[in-house]
């Protein structure tokens, strides 16, 4: 099961995960997301610290958001391990984000 969560400031726009980015959960997260870059304000933020597994795919919408300007947010050494994979960061840190387009 994945909860998603979505908070808006002026600035920016907040995806808060929570549970298992996998399975029919991606596509979820894919339906959510996809709109919302149309009319979003801001940055994207994705908070990934209530994530406890992401798969393959999961890792892979991941990417794309993060190429499209989100900035992913985690912790735990195998979500941080995800995000510098995706980011190629070598920083041990918890927040990386990607210059908008």
């Amino acid at each position: 099961m994945l909860k998603i969560t979505s908070g808006n400031s002026q600035t920016s726009t907040r995806l808060t995960l929570e549970g298992r980015l996998a399975g029919a959960w991606v596509k979820e997260l894919e339906q959510f997301w996809r709109p919302m870059t149309a009319s979003q304000r801001g940055s994207l933020i994705v908070d990934l610290r209530g994530v406890t597994f992401i798969e393959e795919t999961g890792k892979a919408l991941l990417t794309e958001m993060w190429r499209e300007g989100a900035e992913l947010i985690g912790n735990g050494c195998c979500t941080r391990s995800i995000i510098q994979e995706i980011t190629g960061s070598p920083l041990p840190t918890s927040s990386i984000r990607r210059g908008m387009k």
